[in-house]
């Protein structure tokens, strides 16, 4: 089916039935809905490529337009540049033997970098997107060096970034069983060095400084609203808001980037979609991440997938001396191996535990030598025993834990969960502490992965799974190859950026 007749008539029966228009307007989002292009009478403005968020996923598009030959215009609603990307760690997960793993005598491939993604991600990989960004990994790690990323020659065997000149670790659950049966582990966080732990600001700083060279515009306080259409259905330009608060038109030759982030601080929309991501403490994300981007594309009949999906991080290390503690659910059952990555054991805990309680139990060795914000103690005890009893679990459930626990790990043993080796020790100092890590009582914060179902060229596709022609999405606007539980951090940025970068080639290789 050709992309002018890609479901044209289909598209002609969403609009008469006006369900898409609908779609939007149940989150307050009415201002979304299609503008049709006989509505408009001039043009304010005119690009090829027309980029809607200035984020990892926005910027790498408009980046790769610009090298492929094509003029592109990027719109960011604020008054700074970078999206929710600057306020990550600006890990990329990369691998299949990039430069620097090769640098620090690391073996990887794009096997086992394949194999590892396609395990962690279960029933919701996408095994397509999964092969192509595997097999591109390396020359994705390149073509950030090339464009003024900078990374350190140095390693860090710490389970987060807590290191601050480091620049390649294991970011996710290589080394957690099952999957370190299943591929070969190797470290894939690829972060630049940051003394203060913030290295997606330097990410995008240097990507929207490549960008920004290589001609692309970038409009700041200035924000698209909604997407005008032309007849056939074909996506011709946005219908925005200037830095003066002046409703405006932009022509978009070769089409329009929807890359605006998520919509983890558009509540009505979270408690639509992801009501387990909605009964979790701390939103994260830019202001901007009202899911508009998600709602301009549904409203034009762009398909969602994933949408309840999300990031749910439970940051127990630094220290990883907790991790020789047990984590029990509210019955005092282990439910998840606690060396696990903390988006593994988040997402356990916000969509597994239909209470959403659970306990860090810990003895006085492994306990934290401070207050620390990020936990509440829940209880304390001389005994075991005298700990159940105060965190009011079932009577004798939490001593059969720890004893079944303790019996296996004096051998370094973990037959139920299979906990590394180097975090099994026996619970048996007294005093024995309980920290809450529920739901309610926890910083634990979290956002969105579910968007716009796009194809590997990342073009957004209808219900039928046609492509709109002329639109497409990345970032957190898309239902990209981060999924639930989250296998690595890095995932995020990686899929932004790199498909980002094939909606710029591909929107270069259309007739304007």
């Amino acid at each position: 089916m050709s992309e002018k007749t890609g479901g044209t008539g289909r598209r002609g029966f969403l609009k008469q039935l006006g369900m898409a228009a609908a779609g939007a307007a149940a989150f307050g989002a009415e201002a979304a809905a299609p503008k049709p292009r006989r509505d408009v009478r001039r043009w304010d403005a005119t690009t090829d490529l027309l980029v809607m968020g200035s984020g990892a996923g926005g910027i790498s598009a408009a980046l790769e337009a610009r090298r492929s030959g094509i003029q592109a215009m990027v719109l960011e609603k604020f008054h700074v540049p970078g999206g929710s990307s600057s306020l990550s760690g600006g890990v990329c997960y990369l691998g299949g033997g990039t430069a620097l793993q090769k640098a620090l005598g690391f073996t990887d491939t794009v096997e086992d970098m394949y194999r590892y993604m396609m395990a962690a991600s279960g029933l919701y990989a996408d095994e397509k997107k999964i092969q192509l960004y595997c097999e591109g990994s390396v020359a994705h790690f390149d073509w950030l060096v090339a464009n003024g990323v900078h990374y350190a020659r140095k390693f860090s065997e710490e389970k987060e970034i807590s290191i601050p000149d480091g620049s390649l670790y294991y970011c996710g659950s290589e080394l957690v069983h099952p999957y370190r049966e299943q591929a070969r582990p190797a470290p894939r966080g690829h972060v630049p060095p940051s003394p203060h732990l913030i290295g997606g600001r330097d990410l995008m700083k240097a990507l929207t400084r490549a960008a920004l060279d290589a001609g692309a515009q970038l409009r700041l306080r200035c924000s698209a609203e909604r997407l005008i259409l032309e007849s056939d259905g074909s996506v011709a330009g946005v219908s925005a808001t200037d830095e003066n608060g002046r409703s405006i038109h932009i022509r978009a030759t070769r089409g329009v980037v929807l890359a605006a982030g998520g919509f983890i601080h558009n509540r009505p929309m979270l408690e639509r979609f992801a009501p387990e991501l909605a009964r979790c403490s701390v939103p994260w994300g830019r202001a901007g991440d009202l899911g508009q981007g998600i709602l301009m594309g549904m409203a034009v009949g762009g398909a969602v997938q994933r949408m309840h999906h999300g990031f749910v991080i439970l940051p127990m290390y630094p220290p990883e001396t907790i991790l020789n503690g047990i984590l029990v659910n509210s019955r005092g059952q282990r439910f998840v191996p606690e060396d696990g990555y903390y988006g593994l054991v988040g997402h356990e805990i916000a969509f597994k535990l239909d209470d959403g309680q659970a306990y860090m139990i810990v003895d006085k060795p492994h306990a934290f030598a401070w207050k620390d914000f990020r936990f509440n103690v829940a209880a304390e005890g001389a005994t075991i025993a005298e700990l159940e009893g105060r965190l009011k679990l079932p009577e004798g459930s939490l001593q059969q834990t720890v004893e079944y626990y303790n019996r296996h790990a004096k051998d370094r043993r973990d037959p139920l969960l299979h906990k590394a080796e180097k975090y099994l020790a026996p619970l048996k100092q007294a005093p024995f502490v309980a920290y809450d890590v529920g739901l309610k009582n926890t910083f634990m914060p979290v956002h969105t992965f579910g968007g716009l179902q796009t194809n590997t060229d990342a073009q957004v596709i209808n219900a039928w799974g046609d492509p709109i022609p002329g639109l497409y999405a990345s970032g957190r606007t898309s239902a990209g190859l981060p999924v639930a539980p989250y296998i690595g951090s890095g995932v995020s940025i990686g899929d932004g950026t790199f498909f980002g970068r094939r909606a710029g080639r591909h929107a270069a290789g259309r007739k304007a």
